[in-house]
């Protein structure tokens, strides 16, 4: 259904912007095969007209949402036309300066291994062709660590679609300490990347509350839903502080744990203190927040929990439900 619509105001928008003199409504109605199908040529049955009108002035008006400037023109019979004029829908030349293109390139690089890596080499290189400055190269590397975003997850694509168009959406999780994952429906509000891990934030509608779900426990197919969003959606920063707090990025106590020699540099790069146990062992004492046990598991063996006894519960739980699959 989408992709049909999407079909429709393009091929719509392209009558438009392609004719020069104003298209009546029965000229655009058996213009566009997507019309002709749905409600057959001008001048149909009057049920027929009726329909076509309504979804005539909807396309009408997501296409001047989208930014297409439409006139509306009468003609010397009274005959109301319409055209999209390209001098009134051309965007002005752009200029960059050097500073905004190494952004820019580095904006690009950012998403080298992303779906995204492609749309943006091509704007680079349209910005190219547009009159980028010669003496800059956007794809010039600016120092020895390059910024990387990596993206592996199936989920990513349709849910940073869903966060756009703000679709609610419907997916299968498996929290770290279950056995089986579940069905949530979510109204997606923004996708953030903490310590290389995706996360989405939003509302679960069947909790009635917010949540943060990690997009590598996202199994199957994402699939989106038409209704409209119920819950206001925070500002950006509050969906990152809501992230960071998930995530384990906010800690209000402190932990302490056994961690092998030579293991866990993460860990000890949190680390408020450290002291050697010998026999391979150390004791740390890091900052202990929400998340905090579902990230110790991805050490495994090298690490043990010593207190506090509801973080060394929930890293016992997480275990035993990766040990029964």
């Amino acid at each position: 259904m989408a992709i049909a619509k999407a079909e429709r105001l393009m091929n719509l928008a392209l009558c438009l912007l392609g004719t020069r003199r104003p298209l009546s409504k029965r000229e655009l109605r058996d213009s566009i095969e997507a019309y002709v199908e749905a409600f057959g040529p001008g001048n149909g049955a009057a049920g027929s007209d009726d329909s076509f009108n309504r979804m005539f002035e909807r396309d009408k008006d997501d296409l001047r949402e989208l930014g297409l400037v439409i006139e509306t023109v009468e003609n010397i019979d009274g005959e109301v036309g319409y055209l999209a004029r390209r001098g009134s829908n051309r965007l002005p030349p752009i200029t960059l300066d050097a500073e905004e293109a190494a952004a820019l390139g580095l904006a690009a690089k950012v998403w080298q291994q992303a779906r995204l890596a492609g749309a943006a080499s091509g704007a680079l290189q349209k910005l190219r062709a547009a009159g980028l400055p010669e003496d800059v190269d956007p794809y010039e590397a600016h120092g020895a660590l390059e910024p990387r975003i990596p993206v592996h997850e199936a989920a990513f694509e349709p849910l940073m679609l869903a966060c756009r168009d703000r679709r609610p959406v419907v997916f299968e999780y498996r929290k770290a300490n279950a056995a089986r994952p579940e069905t949530r429906q979510v109204e997606p509000w923004a996708l953030e990347c903490w310590r290389g891990h995706w996360y989405l934030a939003g509302w679960d509608r069947d909790r009635g509350a917010e949540r943060v779900f990690r997009l590598s426990r996202i199994t199957g197919k994402v699939r989106s839903r038409g209704a409209r969003f119920t819950a206001p959606v925070p500002d950006v920063v509050t969906v990152r502080e809501t992230v960071a707090g998930w995530a384990g990025e906010i800690a209000d106590r402190s932990a302490r744990i056994r961690l092998r020699t030579g293991a866990g540099y993460p860990l000890r790069a949190k680390a408020t203190s450290v002291r050697e146990l010998g026999d391979g062992w150390d004791e740390l004492e890091i900052p202990y927040g929400h998340g905090l046990d579902a990230w110790l598991v991805e050490f495994g063996p090298d690490v043990v929990v010593l207190e506090p006894a509801e973080l060394r519960a929930d890293v016992v739980d997480r275990l035993r439900a990766v040990a029964k699959g």
